[in-house]
């Protein structure tokens, strides 16, 4: 087993983790640790099929870490005290 072997199943793993969390209502989904989780999995996976030129792995895999950003970043707006 190669050490991007390895990578591709830490990613995959994290992004399951978190899915089987909300599945089993462990783990709300609008969560930092949720997004989290699934940003540093996906993009991980995202890198790694980037590198390996997979073409359809990079589009699932890039895509589910953009919208896990975004989920980021509307949670980080949702904490932030507002400005008047």
């Amino acid at each position: 087993m190669h050490a991007v072997d390895v990578l591709e199943i830490v990613g995959a793993l994290t992004i399951l983790i978190a899915f089987a969390a909300a599945q089993a209502g462990r783990l709300r989904q609008r969560t930092l640790s949720y997004q989290l989780l699934n940003f540093l999995g996906s993009g991980l996976l995202a890198v790694i099929a980037l590198q390996e030129s997979s073409w359809g792995f990079l589009l699932l895999e890039g895509s589910w870490a953009v919208i896990s950003l975004i989920g980021l970043f509307a949670l980080r707006k949702k904490v932030e005290p507002q400005q008047v």
